[in-house]
């Protein structure tokens, strides 16, 4: 019995696999309360949003759980082919009812499926699925009739011109006369009026029948355009371009050493590559640390304010240089995030969009010292531990000294007394090392020990400096290589030492 850190305490539990894990992503944000309502708002009404926190304190986590919140995709978009300037494809736009329309008409176009007993008797024979001599029906790949033992196709061959006549059966598949056919063409009384229809033998003991409709259909499919699918309809809602290039972001048309030759290239229409900001229509589309992508600011705010963005080549040496795609739809969410340092970087038109349109949010560096806490960080160990899946879990003792290690955390780092850290993802490090101990042990849980030990060595680097050098000046002096030191030491030799026998 999985118990809810949400309403329960650390005391109710023995272990962290006792602990439910919720599937809301929002339930999984540990210690940001005041900020979810904001999230559920952003979901709801399509609001932008601008984080801001040191890294670690779970930016991220709540950018996805936006996605999560989110209705299914209603839109796939497509590049189509445009045989007048192949340089300057269309955009497609189907909606979901759509799509869903033109699947039925697909399967229209595949045609009915049918047993062999509910075709007319003689399709029935010249396919191979029931016997001329005894009537029996069986499977088309058996030439001798199970039943009464006769060549099922010795007769066909007499009686095809007759029944062809009388039936209106004017197309056979060639081959020899004693084997099946394939198929069977011809024609049928619906409505008053005479329609060709084909019978097609396919896999198994089933007969497809393709009526006026599907042939016609058949014959639409074949002549549609060429096309391109660059947002299919099922795809994921949140999409991260955190470090993004310029053509990660905002798209691109590969290069084709052969200029898009008919013949030997590949069409424009084929290498159109959406970017980012196309992946994240109708989802949301983050950016942490944003100000690592400055220069891309501003396509960013025009993709904003027209919810439409080109793609075009951008390598001015490549073939697709040419090649431009007008009003690609890009209506995400955007949501962004960086240090408070690094504000000042951020283009105020792209701020003010958001203020316009959305919230900018100070996120916390730590929540109260409470009971109800306690149980929200054992739940986070729970969480590290599933998304880790390669250690075991965490005792309740294990879980409580890391619970002392965020308290001591938010008065070393923030110099907040009755309070537990936020900066979670340099205690998931923490959990991650005493499993990993655990794990090398052969002990199915994290104890005390294993807990303890990583405590005390997951430490920054520079705390690492500074408790074997004492400061950062004596570490820079002794971190010399060996041919360093002794060259130092020979400009410190006295001259009287030094051989002049040969000056």
């Amino acid at each position: 019995m999985y118990v809810n850190m949400k309403k329960e305490l650390l005391g109710d539990i023995k272990t962290t696999k006792d602990i439910l894990i919720p599937k809301d992503p929002l339930n999984r944000v540990i210690g940001h309360d005041d900020i979810i309502k904001f999230v559920k708002i952003a979901a709801k009404q399509r609001r932008n949003l601008f984080l801001v926190g040191p890294p670690g304190i779970g930016k991220s986590l709540l950018a996805q759980a936006i996605s999560f919140h989110l209705s299914d995709p209603n839109e796939e978009i497509t590049v189509v082919h445009n045989p007048e300037r192949p340089e300057r494809p269309f955009v497609e736009v189907k909606t979901r009812k759509e799509i869903e329309r033109e699947k039925i008409n697909l399967e229209r176009a595949e045609g009915e499926i049918l047993d062999p007993q509910n075709v007319p008797e003689v399709v029935a024979e010249r396919l191979g699925f029931r016997c001329v001599h005894c009537g029996n029906y069986n499977s088309a790949y058996q030439s001798i009739c199970p039943k009464c033992g006769g060549d099922k196709f010795s007769h066909i061959s007499a009686r095809r011109k007759h029944i062809g006549d009388l039936l209106g059966m004017f197309e056979m598949n060639s081959g020899p006369l004693n084997t099946p056919q394939n198929r069977v063409t011809t024609t049928r009384v619906r409505n008053g009026k005479e329609e060709v229809v084909i019978y097609e033998r396919i896999d198994g003991d089933e007969i497809k029948v393709l009526d006026q409709k599907a042939l016609e259909k058949r014959r639409e499919i074949v002549e549609e355009k060429p096309r391109n699918v660059i947002i299919p309809l099922d795809r994921k809602m949140f999409v991260q371009a955190t470090g993004a290039s310029e053509t990660e972001l905002l798209g691109d048309v590969r290069h084709d050493p052969y200029g898009g030759h008919p013949n030997l290239g590949t069409q424009p229409y084929e290498r159109v590559v959406p970017g980012a900001i196309h992946e994240a229509h109708e989802g949301v589309l983050f950016i942490d640390e944003i100000v690592h992508i400055a220069n891309l600011q501003r396509f960013i705010l025009s993709a904003m304010q027209d919810k439409v963005f080109p793609i075009v080549g951008r390598n001015p040496q490549s073939a697709g240089s040419s090649v431009k795609v007008e009003e690609v739809p890009c209506d995400f969410i955007f949501v962004g995030a960086c240090n408070m340092r690094d504000i000042q970087y951020i283009l105020p038109p792209l701020r003010s969009r958001i203020q316009g349109e959305g919230y900018e949010i100070l996120m916390r560096t730590t929540m109260p010292d409470t009971e109800e806490n306690e149980a929200k960080l054992a739940q986070f160990v729970a969480q590290e531990i599933e998304i880790d899946g390669k250690i075991p879990h965490a005792t309740m003792r294990a879980v409580e000294l890391l619970i002392e290690e965020a308290r001591k955390r938010a008065r070393i780092i923030d110099d907040i007394d009755n309070a537990f850290t936020l900066r979670l993802r340099d205690l998931g490090g923490v959990v991650r090392m005493a499993g990993d101990l655990a794990v090398m042990d052969g002990i199915n849980f994290i104890t005390e020990k294993h807990m303890s030990f990583a405590i005390s060595k997951s430490i920054s680097i520079e705390d690492q400096i500074l408790k074997r050098y004492s400061s950062f000046e004596n570490a820079m002096q002794k971190d010399i290589s060996s041919s360093q030191h002794m060259s130092k030491r020979k400009s410190h030799t006295p001259n009287e030492h030094v051989d002049r026998s040969y000056m």
